[in-house]
This record gives structure tokens, sequence and C-alpha cells, in this order.
């Protein structure tokens, strides 16, 4: 199983989502900005890690919002959705297609990765969606 964080960032009532390049796997679908732990790496160094590499964004690494296990017909992963403040730094596309700042009650006009969707249930409930 591979293990996977990615990070909730709030600016006031909006989250952050991403639009994944065309050319990786699940191309053009939303998610949380993030990826791969890498060996030696801690979740939280590997978030930030991942952050720098995709937005050129420093976080600050919050509590667990929510653990998901989704197998994908090419991957199993365990993601780890963690609460993240930016620390330091304007998002900037350095990997991703687009980003874009949400409201919850807009999830539903995105198509996310389906690993996503525990969470953005838990989200819209959450939010009395």
């Amino acid at each position: 199983m591979t293990e996977v964080v990615a990070a909730l960032i709030w600016d006031g009532d909006r989250f952050m989502i991403c639009q994944r390049p065309p050319e990786k796997a699940r191309g053009l679908l939303w998610e949380f900005v993030g990826g791969k732990v890498e060996p030696g790496e801690t979740k939280q160094e590997a978030l930030v890690r991942e952050c720098r590499e995709e937005l050129d964004i420093t976080v600050s690494v919050g509590e667990v919002f929510l653990d998901v296990v989704h197998t994908y017909p090419d991957i199993q992963i365990h993601l780890t959705l963690f609460h993240c403040t930016i620390a330091a730094g304007t998002p900037r596309l350095l990997e991703q297609k687009d980003l874009k700042w949400i409201r919850v009650s807009e999830i539903e006009n995105y198509v996310f990765c389906p690993a996503d969707e525990v969470i953005l249930k838990k989200l819209k409930k959450e939010n009395g969606i």
C-alpha cells in the first residue's frame, strides 16, 4: 500500500483544491494538494515537501482530518488528509494544472479523485450540506 498525504487548507470559508495535470493518472480530476510519502520521511515532512514542490508554499501541518484507504485499478493508497495553513508563500502552479478556492457548497461543481469522496462527504456533513 502506498502512503499518500494531502492538505486541507482553508481561507475563510473556502478551501483549496488542485487539478491534476492531464498526463498523470486520474488527469484533470480535482484533489487536495499533496503526494506520496518517500522512504525516511514522516507524513508531515512529506506534506511540507509536496506543497513546496507543487505550489511553492510552506505549510504548517496540523491535526489529521481523515484517513482513507482506497484501491484504484493501478494502486492502493492510504491517504492521510491534514489540516494545514500556509506559513509562507503564495500558491503558484508548478505541477498542478489549476487551483481553486471553493466553498463546501460548491463541491458538486467539480469532479474529484475517487479517494477524496469520503473526505468530501465528511466536509459536507460538518457544514450541514
